[in-house]
C-alpha cells in the first residue's frame, strides 16, 4: 500500500553482514537462509492500512481503515551459488473462517481485479541467496495482456500504459503489485551465517531515492530472544528516515495538498504551515528466524508515512501454516469493528479474455479477466454503486497552475468529500459522469480514488463555468455523481 505521492525506487533487502568485530564469536549464530526446494509452504497474510486527513477534514470520515486476509503459496523450484527460482501462488479469496463479512476486506476485493489487470494466478521470481526478488519471470507475457486490456479501453489507455512504462523500466513493480510479502520476508533472511548477541544492535545506514533527493536511512538489528523449543530467533529491525532530506523530496505533495485546500490554509497558523512542509517515516518489523534454514517463519511490520498534513499507516502479518504464532499483533489487525470504507469492488469479468496472452508460467493459472470488459458490460454492473448527491462548500473559478486555462474549483462539504471518497474507490476502472443542475458537465473514468474532496473543471467555456460556480453557491445546490448510464 502507496501514498500516492510517494515515487520511490523499490526498497531492497538490507542484505549486510551483522558479524561485526564488535560482536564476540560465542553469540548466536542465525544461519543463512537455505530453504528446502520442491516444498510448498503456506503464509497467513493480515494486512490494514489507516489512512488519516483529519488535518484537512474536522469530521470522523477523515480517518478509515481498510483490510484484508490473504494466503498465498510458495515453493523453491531450485537453488544454486549465485540465487533461486521461487514459485508465489496468489489467490484474493477469503481464507475459510475468516470473521466479519467479506465485503468488509476491501484489499482482497481490490486485489481480486489486479490479479485479473496482470492476467495471472501464479508469479515465478528469480532471487537473491536471501530470497529478495531480483527477476519476475513471464514479464512479456503480462505487459501483452496489460497492452490488450489498453487497446481494449474506450477513453482508459493512458492510464493502462502509464503502467505498462513504469513496469517496463522497473519489472519488480509486479512483484511489489503482487507479492509484497516476498519482500518483507526477504528481508529477516541472510544470505549467509550471523552471529548476534542477544540485546546486541547492530547499526547500518543506506541511501534510497525519493523523487530525485538522496535520502539517508539508519536502520537498527537487534537479535532479541531465542527459543529453544521451536529452535528460533526473534529479531527486530526498525528504520528511520532522515526528515530534511525526506521533507525536500516532498515538498511537491505538499504544495499539491495546499492548493486542493485553499481555504483551509487561509486560516492555518504559522506551525501548522510548517508541519504541512515536513514529512516522516519510520518503519518497524519483528522478524521469528528459523535456526534450521534461516527462513523468515513469521514477520509483524508497521510502516508510517506523513506528508503534506496526511498520514499512513500500513500493518502486515505475515505466519507461515506450519509454524505458532509468536509476535504480537498490532490491534487494528484483530479489531472486530473497524471503520472501514463502504465499497462495492465489481469484478472484472473475463469474456474477452484470450488464452494466448495469459501468464503461461509452471502452474496453469485461472483464466485472466479484461478490466476493460468493464465498459461493454456497465449496464449490468450499474445497480452495484449507487449515484452519490454532493454539496460544494466552495466553487471558484481560478487559473489552472499547470496549463493557465480557466478551471472550476469545487470544495465539497466534509461529509460529501466521505461519500465522493468512497465513491471513487468503488467505480475504480469505471467511465462515470458529474452532474450539475442534471446537466452532464464532465464524464471521466475512474484511474484512481479522489481523498481530498476536491473536483476540478476545466476544458469549459470561462462563462459556461461562471455560470456553474454561481448556481452552485445557491443554497441547496447539489452536484450527483454517478456511473455512466
Amino acid at each position: 500500500m502507496k501514498s500516492s505521492h510517494w515515487n520511490r525506487v523499490v526498497w531492497f533487502c538490507v542484505c549486510v553482514t551483522l558479524s561485526t568485530p564488535a560482536w564476540s564469536d560465542d553469540g548466536i549464530t542465525i544461519p543463512g537462509y537455505t530453504p528446502a526446494t520442491g516444498v510448498e509452504r503456506g503464509y497467513s497474510v493480515q494486512k490494514a492500512t489507516e489512512t488519516d486527513m483529519s488535518f484537512w477534514f474536522d469530521n470522523s470520515g477523515a480517518s478509515v481503515t481498510a483490510r484484508g486476509v490473504f494466503h498465498p503459496r510458495m515453493t523453491v523450484l531450485s537453488r544454486d551459488e549465485t540465487g533461486m527460482r521461487v514459485r508465489w501462488s496468489l489467490n484474493a479469496e477469503l481464507p475459510e473462517g475468516t470473521a466479519g463479512p467479506a465485503d468488509s476486506y476491501q484489499m482482497n476485493l481490490l486485489y481480486r481485479n489486479s490479479l485479473a489487470a496482470y492476467g495471472t494466478s501464479t508469479l515465478e521470481v528469480e532471487t537473491d541467496l536471501n530470497g529478495f526478488p531480483s527477476n519476475p519471470v513471464g514479464v512479456d507475457r503480462i505487459l501483452a495482456h496489460m497492452r490488450e486490456m489498453a487497446a481494449n479501453a474506450p477513453g482508459g489507455e493512458n492510464g493502462v500504459n502509464g503502467i505498462i512504462g513504469k513496469i517496463e523500466q522497473n519489472p519488480l513493480l509486479i512483484v511489489t503489485a503482487l507479492v509484497p510479502e516476498a519482500q518483507l520476508l526477504a528481508s529477516g533472511q541472510f544470505y549467509q551465517d550471523q552471529v548476534m548477541q542477544i540485546g546486541q544492535a547492530a547499526v547500518e545506514s543506506r541511501i534510497e531515492d525519493y523523487n530525485g533527493v538522496n535520502v539517508s536511512v539508519t536502520s537498527t538489528w537487534t537479535l532479541e530472544s531465542i527459543d529453544a523449543a521451536s529452535h528460533t530467533a526473534t529479531l527486530s529491525l526498525s528504520e528511520e528516515f532522515d526528515p530534511a532530506a525526506l521533507s525536500q523530496s516532498q515538498q511537491p505533495a505538499a504544495a499539491k495538498m495546499m492548493a486542493a485546500f485553499p481555504e483551509r490554509v487561509k486560516n492555518l497558523t504559522a506551525d501548522q504551515l510548517a508541519s504541512i512542509k515536513r514529512a516522516g517515516k519510520t518503519r518497524s518489523v519483528k522478524f521469528v528466524v528459523s535456526l534450521d534454514d534461516g527462513s523468515a517463519v513469521e514477520a509483524t511490520e508497521i510502516v508510517s508515512v506523513t506528508t503534506g498534513g496526511f498520514t499512513l499507516r500500513t500493518y502486515t502479518h505475515i505466519l507461515r501454516d506450519d509454524m505458532p504464532a509468536r509476535l504480537p499483533l498490532p490491534a487494528v489487525l484483530t479489531a472486530k469493528v473497524l471503520q472501514t470504507p463502504d465499497l462495492h469492488v465489481e469484478p472484472l469479468p473475463s469474456a474477452k479474455a484470450e488464452p494466448g496472452i495469459l501468464d503461461e508460467l509452471s502452474t496453469p493459472p485461472s483464466p485472466a479477466e479484461s478490466q476493460e470488459t468493464v465498459a461493454a458490460t456497465e449496464k449490468d454492473g450499474a445497480e452495484a454503486i449507487a449515484p452519490v448527491s454532493l454539496e460544494a462548500k466552495s466553487a471558484e473559478v481560478a487559473r489552472s497552475a499547470i496549463s493557465y486555462d480557466r478551471v472550476l474549483n469545487i470544495e465539497l462539504t466534509p461529509e460529501s468529500a466521505a461519500k465522493f471518497r468512497d465513491f471513487t474507490q468503488a467505480a475504480l476502472g469505471r467511465q462515470t459522469q458529474l452532474l450539475i443542475n442534471d446537466q452532464v458537465v464532465m464524464e471521466p473514468w475512474m484511474r484512481e480514488p479522489i481523498m481530498d474532496g476536491r473536483i476540478v473543471l476545466a476544458g469549459t467555456d470561462g462563462k459556461d463555468l461562471e455560470t456553474m460556480a454561481e448556481q452552485l453557491k445557491v443554497p441547496g445546490a447539489s452536484i450527483v455523481v454517478r456511473l455512466r448510464p
